[in-house]
């Protein structure tokens, strides 16, 4: 499965469960991861997508570092059966959160 298809299968997904996968770029920042994850109550998730053989280069090992030291959840998802995983986490995640928001989408 390309890199594109990954970052579909995840982008669809994630829409599937009432959030939204927005394509990441930061001009000046190369490196930086390729999707910002949200769902509603919770923080961004950021997310680099790979092929199941795709290596991180090194400058996106600082990028995911820094953003990491700076308590942010950064994840590297290797091919289809990564995303998969990560979706159906993210699902039961989002039941939890929905129980305690309720349907209304306010702050707890």
């Amino acid at each position: 499965m390309r890199e594109k298809e990954i970052e579909a299968l995840l982008r669809d997904g994630v829409k599937r469960l009432g959030g939204t996968a927005y394509k990441f770029t930061s001009p000046g920042n190369s490196g930086v991861p390729d999707r910002l994850v949200v769902f509603r109550g919770r923080a961004p998730i950021f997310v680099e997508l790979k092929t199941k053989a795709g290596r991180l280069t090194e400058l996106q090992e600082v990028q995911i570092e820094r953003l990491r030291s700076l308590g942010q959840d950064v994840r590297v998802l290797y091919g289809k059966d990564d995303v998969l995983k990560f979706l159906s986490l993210q699902e039961s995640l989002q039941k939890i959160m929905d129980e305690l928001l309720g349907g209304g989408g306010g702050a707890i």
